[in-house]
C-alpha cells in the first residue's frame, strides 16, 4: 500500500499562480518590448542603477492602473474603447482611437524592428525573421481561439527569465543594488530627465490599458472570479517591472562601469560579449525574440479591440473570421504595413518610434482621466467603483504622467535653447 503524500503547501501556490496566468502577464510583460528593452539598457549602461527606485516606484502606478482597467472589464463586460464611446461621446473616442491607431502603429514597427535586430544576432537576415515571424503569429491569431493564443503568448512571456539567467552568469553586487533601489537619486539633468520620462512612458502605456480590458472581457471574466483575475494582474505587473529592473542590472554591472554607453537591445547584447561572454549575447538575443514576437501580437490586438469597440464592430478572438470580418481584416492591415515598413531599405524607423512615444505621451494622461471618471462611475460600476486609495493613488500616478509628457513635449525646444 502506498502513502497518500500531499503536495507541499509551497508548491500548491505555485502551481495556483500558473493557473490563473493569463490577461495580467501577457499585458505587464508585452511592456517590455524591443522600445522598452533599448531604454533599459540604455539607462543602465550611462546611469548604473540609479533607475532601479525609479522602477520601483512605477510598479506602483502600473499596479492601480492595470488593476482599474481589469476591474473595469470584468463588471462591465466591455472594452475601454466601448466605455468611453458611451460615457463621452463620438467626438472624445475619435480623437482618442486616432491618436492609438498612429502611436500603436509606430510601436508594432518599432516591434517588428526588434525582432530584424534579434535576427542579426543570430545571423539570420531581417528578410527573413520579420516575414518568417509576422506569418507565424499572424496564422496563429487568425485560427487559433483565445484559449490557444493566450497560451502561447504566456509561453513566450517566460523568455524574459533569459534576463534573470544573465544577471547570475554577472554576478553583480546584490548590496550595490539594494541600496540603489531603496534610495533615490535624482540628477538635474537635462538627458536624466528625458530618461526618466522615457522608462516612465515605456512602463504605462495606453495600449496596454485597451489591451488587458478588452481582454478580459472577451475572456469572459465575471466578479464571481475577479479575485483571481486580480492576483493575475498583480503578480503580471510586479513580474514585468521585476524583468525591467534585471535588464537595468544586466546593462549597468557591465557596461557603466567600463565607460560603455548603449542606444538599443543589439548593441547592448554585442557589447556583453566581451565582459560576460558568449552567453550572455546569446540570452540576451532569446529574451528580445521572446518580447519582440509578444509584442507583434499584443501590439496589432490591442489596436483592432480599441477600433473595433469604440465603432461598433464585432471583436474578439472567440469569434470567427466571417463573424468578425472588420477585427481580423485591421489586424492583418496593421500587421502587413508594419512589416513593410521595417523591410523598406532606408526607413528613418527611429524617428517613426519618437513620432510613436509622442503620440502615447499625448494620449495616456488624457486615457488616465478618462479611467479615473469611468472607474468611479456608479452607474456603470456599481459597488465595485474606485476605493478612496485607488483614486489617491490613480490621481497621484496621473499627475506624475502628466507632468512628465509636459517635460517631454518641451524637450526639443529646451535641447534648441
Amino acid at each position: 500500500m502506498t502513502k497518500n503524500r500531499k503536495m507541499p503547501l509551497w508548491l500548491r501556490r505555485v502551481f495556483l499562480i500558473f493557473t490563473i496566468l493569463g490577461p495580467g502577464l501577457i499585458t505587464a510583460s508585452a511592456d517590455n518590448d524591443a522600445p522598452g528593452i533599448a531604454t533599459y539598457s540604455m539607462v543602465g549602461s550611462a546611469y548604473g542603477y540609479r533607475f532601479l527606485w525609479v522602477i520601483l516606484a512605477i510598479t506602483v502606478g502600473e499596479l492601480v492602473v492595470q488593476e482599474m482597467a481589469a476591474r473595469m472589464g470584468a463588471v462591465t463586460g466591455k472594452g475601454t474603447g466601448d466605455l468611453i464611446r458611451e460615457r463621452f461621446g463620438v467626438k472624445v473616442t475619435t480623437f482618442s482611437m486616432f491618436c492609438l491607431l498612429l502611436a500603436n502603429l509606430g510601436t508594432t514597427v518599432a516591434q517588428f524592428a526588434g525582432i530584424a535586430a534579434a535576427g542579426e544576432l543570430f545571423g539570420i537576415s531581417k528578410y527573413i525573421s520579420v516575414v518568417i515571424a509576422g506569418i507565424v503569429m499572424s496564422v496563429l491569431i487568425l485560427r487559433g481561439g483565445y484559449n490557444i493564443v493566450e497560451k502561447v503568448l504566456l509561453v513566450l512571456c517566460f523568455a524574459s527569465l533569459s534576463y534573470v539567467f544573465t544577471v547570475f552568469i554577472i554576478k553583480p553586487d546584490w548590496g550595490e543594488i539594494a541600496q540603489a533601489a531603496i534610495r533615490p537619486e535624482v540628477l538635474l539633468d537635462r538627458e536624466y530627465i528625458l530618461a526618466l520620462l522615457a522608462v516612465v512612458g515605456t512602463t504605462i502605456t495606453p495600449w496596454g490599458i485597451f489591451y488587458l480590458q478588452a481582454s478580459i472581457a472577451d475572456k469572459g471574466v465575471e466578479m464571481k472570479r475577479y479575485k483571481l483575475t486580480r492576483m493575475d494582474v498583480l503578480f503580471g505587473a510586479s513580474w514585468g517591472n521585476i524583468i525591467s529592473a534585471f535588464i537595468i542590472i544586466t546593462t549597468a554591472a557591465t557596461l557603466y562601469s567600463r565607460g560603455i554607453i548603449v542606444e538599443d537591445a543589439k548593441e547592448a547584447a554585442l557589447a556583453l560579449v566581451p565582459l560576460a561572454g558568449e552567453w550572455s549575447r546569446l540570452l540576451f538575443g532569446i529574451g528580445l525574440t521572446g518580447a519582440s514576437l509578444l509584442a507583434i501580437s499584443v501590439l496589432p490586438l490591442a489596436t483592432t479591440y480599441a477600433m473595433c469597440e469604440a465603432f461598433g464592430f464585432e471583436r474578439g478572438l472567440s469569434r470567427r473570421m466571417k463573424e468578425a470580418p472588420a477585427f481580423y481584416t485591421l489586424f492583418i492591415a496593421i500587421t502587413v504595413l508594419s512589416m513593410a515598413i521595417v523591410l523598406v531599405p532606408g526607413m528613418p524607423l527611429f524617428r517613426i518610434m519618437i513620432l510613436s512615444q509622442s503620440l502615447n505621451a499625448i494620449l495616456i494622461p488624457i486615457l488616465l482621466i478618462l479611467v479615473l471618471i469611468l472607474a468611479n462611475d456608479k452607474r456603470i460600476m456599481g459597488t465595485w467603483k474606485n476605493t478612496k486609495l485607488s483614486n489617491v493613488l490613480g490621481v497621484l500616478i496621473t499627475l506624475l504622467i502628466t507632468v512628465t509628457t509636459i517635460a517631454l513635449l518641451l524637450a526639443p525646444f529646451l535641447k534648441a535653447s
